[in-house]
């Protein structure tokens, strides 16, 4: 039993440390997501030391080890708990709203009717679909009648998408800010009151043995999204699949760079990915804003039959109440950081600017 012990703490610390690395290989930047796995699995390590190790030099240091580890790992998760003050405070008004329903719908999911009832009961101001294609949209678009405004960018390689909006979308373009069939939508909102809200919706392709290789790619349309965004002065929503977690380095320094506030820190980690197994799940699905918003609700919805849950937010329009919440804290060695990732991005010939 020991050296089951102590080889399942090894495999904890490779796993807590190859982060760190800051590697750009899929191998690499995958265990950035499965921290709240680490922290069961650590916990349970930890329990097993006590319950069979003998007091010995072995033992100390395998539960130090662990120790430290669980500790590191909490530090990156547990702003995404109610235990942690909420960064983007409770609406007090609700007289000017904007609801927000993503999905990423998997392409070869055809239940569509469970969408498209969830849609209709929900109601929402705007609706966001990724890996959406042409057959997708034949049947979104019998939403039309309620979300009457819509981009569409049908594609059957995984990277579709598709805006409906009950408000008018102004300034509405489709763009490849990175890769040549990787797609995102930017857009104002016009709502009810003339107030003007800046989206961008955005689903990069994720670093994997399948697709792309390395991070490299996504990270670099989250830097240069969020750069984009730093430029305005607009209220902001940014929501899609970010194929990547909430704590990651790479989100964390788009929010550092963009400004922008989570709504789910101090509420939850409303892990949207993967449907079909609790044991493995994280946050892939995000909704970042702008200090002008407050939250009403934000909640993970039904399976629609993909292997992701749509994510449901309501935010009111107040743009006072956190206007001295700063997020994140932008440094210079952030700032370096996203020019060493677009400098590696300029190297790849299909990057784009």
């Amino acid at each position: 039993m020991t050296w089951i012990i102590v080889s399942l703490s090894v495999v904890i610390l490779v796993a807590t440390l190859l982060p760190l690395a800051k590697h750009p290989h899929w191998s690499v930047r995958a265990m950035e997501f499965p921290r709240l796995q680490l922290v069961t699995m650590t916990a349970v390590a930890l329990m097993l030391c006590i319950v069979f190790l003998k007091l010995s030099l072995l033992s100390v240091i395998t539960m130090f080890v662990l120790t430290a580890c669980l500790c590191f790992q909490l530090w990156w998760i547990l702003p995404y708990t109610p235990l942690w003050p909420v960064e983007v405070k409770h609406a007090t008004s609700n007289t000017q709203t904007m609801s927000i329903l993503t999905a990423n719908v998997l392409q070869t999911n055809r239940q569509f009717s469970l969408l498209l009832s969830q849609v209709r009961a929900h109601q929402p101001d705007i609706l966001i679909t990724l890996e959406s294609d042409e057959i997708w949209q034949q049947h979104l678009d019998s939403l039309l009648d309620i979300l009457p405004y819509s981009v569409k960018c049908p594609q059957s390689n995984l990277y579709g998408m598709h805006v409906y909006s009950r408000h008018p979308l102004e300034d509405a373009t489709c763009e490849y800010i990175v890769e040549e069939d990787v797609p995102s939508i930017h857009a104002k909102i016009k709502l009810p009151s003339n107030t003007i809200i800046q989206a961008h919706f955005l689903h990069p392709a994720p670093p994997s043995p399948t697709e792309n290789k390395t991070a490299i790619e996504r990270d670099a349309e989250l830097v240069i999204v969020a750069k984009r965004i730093a430029k305005h002065a607009l209220p902001t929503i940014v929501t899609g699949d970010l194929n990547d977690v909430a704590w990651s380095p790479t989100t964390r320094l788009f929010r550092k760079i963009s400004g922008l506030l989570d709504p789910r820190v101090g509420r939850g980690m409303f892990n949207t990915f993967h449907a079909d197994y609790p044991f493995a799940r994280w946050p892939l699905d995000h909704l970042f804003s702008s200090h002008h918003f407050t939250v009403v609700d934000i909640k993970r919805l039904a399976n629609i039959g993909s292997d992701h849950f749509a994510l449901y937010a309501e935010l009111a329009y107040q743009p006072v109440e956190n206007e001295n919440t700063t997020g994140l804290d932008l440094q210079r060695k952030d700032i370096n950081r996203s020019e060493e990732i677009l400098a590696r991005a300029k190297a790849k010939p299909n990057i784009k600017y």
